[in-house]
């Protein structure tokens, strides 16, 4: 985790602040507006991104490895999280409520 690179920002930032920092700031919408799928958005992100990803790479080592695998499991956790959340907004709009207190006349 102590591996840093230089990408307009802090020289002793993180690798994965940074990482995290550059994709909240990416556009992903604007490639989903034009069609394209999250897989090609992360894509694009990585283009964009490569050299400053091989720079981290050059010094990737098992505590980096260990990070990137608990960021694996977040976000597969997160995933889970807003699925469940889906479902029970799905869920919300098939029941209905009945008022039995309601007498028809």
């Amino acid at each position: 985790m102590k591996k840093i690179i230089n990408k307009k920002h802090n020289k002793s930032e993180p690798w994965f602040k940074w990482l995290t920092r550059e994709l909240n700031s990416y556009e992903a919408f604007k490639g989903f507006e034009s069609g394209k799928n999250p897989r090609d958005v992360a894509e694009d992100f990585i283009y964009r991104n490569s050299t400053a990803i091989s720079k981290v790479f050059e010094d990737f080592d098992e505590e980096d490895k260990d990070t990137l695998d608990q960021f694996l499991k977040l976000t597969e956790c997160e995933m889970h999280v807003f699925r469940i959340l889906e479902k029970q907004i799905e869920f919300r709009k098939k029941v209905r409520f009945v008022d039995f207190k309601k007498r028809k006349k």
